[in-house]
């Protein structure tokens, strides 16, 4: 339906969690998903490639706007097959959007969630956390609530929604994946933690 070349036409550069590289990392896991789970792979690979590309327009609602381009960019295909893209497109994002309802909206949902987490995901917290100048540690109080103003590092976004993305996979294969992206991460920061006291 797209290739990777005309699909990387439509993305300026991003910061470093959603640049094209992300687009690529999160195309392969989906095909890979899609593969196992017995998805339309040509949906999936389409959906992955543009499920980024309302951006350029803000993180807010960037589902419905990248949905509403892939008609654009895919006008001439079957349009069974658009309409298809543009569902998985629309519900992959973790905060917002209907949940994924079709295989293969779950591809693409659990494949970019897969690239949140893991060592992928400590990267790009930390880079996050640099661009913005938050600080490398800090201890996250038990009543602390994702999007406070108050402090925020990698470890707040860990505990607040990283740690939680391997219970809202909705595949069998993302599932896997996901546990032992989550063991790694999980192993990290208790190791941070450690390091920043001292204890190790």
């Amino acid at each position: 339906m797209i290739s990777v070349e005309q699909a990387r036409l439509f993305y300026s550069k991003g910061d470093a969690a959603h640049d094209f590289e992300h687009v690529l990392r999160v195309t392969t896991l989906a095909v890979k998903i899609a593969e196992a789970e017995g998805a339309d792979v040509e949906i999936v690979q389409a959906a992955a490639l543009l499920h980024d590309i309302g951006l350029d327009n803000g993180r807010v609602g960037h589902e419905e706007a990248a949905a509403q381009r892939a008609y654009e960019i895919l006008a001439g295909q079957p349009r069974e097959k658009v309409d298809a893209v543009a569902q998985a497109i629309r519900s992959h994002r973790f905060r917002a959007g209907p949940p994924p309802q079709t295989l293969e909206a779950k591809c693409l949902f659990d494949a970019d969630k897969l690239d949140a987490i893991g060592a992928i995901g400590v990267g790009r917290a930390f880079s996050f956390s640099g661009a913005h100048g938050q600080p490398l540690w800090a201890k996250v109080p038990s009543d602390y609530l994702e999007g406070e103003s108050r402090e925020h590092t990698p470890v707040h976004e860990f505990a607040v929604k990283l740690a939680k993305i391997k219970d809202r996979l909705t595949t069998e294969t993302g599932r896997r994946i996901g546990q032992e992206r989550h063991e790694f991460m999980a192993t990290f920061f208790a190791r941070l933690e450690r390091e920043v006291k001292g204890e190790a």
